[in-house]
């Protein structure tokens, strides 16, 4: 409620009458007779501060009723190109059986698309910009929630693309790759040299070149084929990127 103001005074009441008679015309101070326009005077002046006594001062709109806009772009940091991580996904369940994407038996799943730098260096953290408004909505090439959230927090800050924007090209880059039928149809724990498993996602993928594939692997296991893909995801030949150099590497099947 806003405070109630004070009735005002007679030298106020004189102020503001003498202010108002300021605002006569010559003409009509001469037509009045002294004694009508000091009352006329006097009257407007109550008139005008009873009135402004009961005015309520219009309502503010709060904060949190105005309309809602899209989800704002994240900071662009500069970047080269994107590493997209496709993680074999028997050998992490290996570690983390009770993960929800372990009960979807996959081969090759969606781990990030990473911004990175042809030196080897990449950004991270880049900004506090809030995630999509609805995961679920990726909840085909991300079924862990928590995972999404790292990996916008992470990386996806860093495009310089509104949450949106980044998880729709994710999923473009990562449905772009075919996996190779012998991951696919995988039954049994095979061992392979690191040049044959890129070699067999060439096959599958005329238009990705040997320039712009790379592998992970820990313990001599496979943990992920790399795709170096340009900002419309097309692939692209990969800067000073570390590929795995074991002579061979154990593929476990999915349980």
């Amino acid at each position: 409620m806003p405070k109630s103001e004070s009735h005002p005074t007679f030298p106020a009441l004189l102020r503001n009458s003498l202010v108002i008679a300021a605002c006569y015309s010559s003409r009509m101070k001469k037509q009045l007779p002294l004694p009508a326009l000091s009352l006329l005077l006097l009257l407007t002046a109550c008139n005008t501060q009873t009135s402004s006594t009961h005015e309520v001062p219009s309502a503010v709109t709060p904060t949190s009723a105005q309309p809602r806009t899209a989800a704002p772009a994240a900071a662009s940091r500069p970047f080269d190109y994107y590493l997209l991580n496709l993680s074999w996904s028997p050998e992490y369940c290996h570690s983390h059986p009770s993960d929800i994407q372990c009960a979807q038996h996959s081969t090759f799943v969606l781990h990030g698309l990473w911004p990175e730098n042809n030196d080897g260096t990449y950004p991270e953290n880049c900004s506090n910009a809030p995630g999509p408004s609805d995961p679920s909505q990726y909840s085909d090439i991300y079924p862990d929630a928590g995972l999404l959230q790292h990996e916008w927090k992470t990386h996806g800050t860093c495009s310089g693309l509104a949450p949106d924007a980044f998880f729709q090209l994710a999923r473009t880059a990562f449905h772009s790759v075919q996996i190779p039928p012998t991951f696919s149809t995988l039954d049994k724990q095979i061992s392979l040299p690191p040049s044959k498993i890129l070699g067999l996602f060439i096959a599958a993928n005329p238009s990705i070149t040997s320039s712009s594939l790379a592998m992970r692997c820990g313990s001599n296991y496979l943990t992920a084929v790399e795709v170096c893909l340009d900002k419309q995801a097309h692939p692209i030949a990969c800067g000073n990127l570390r590929s795995c150099r074991a002579n061979s590497v154990r593929i476990p099947p999915p349980q």
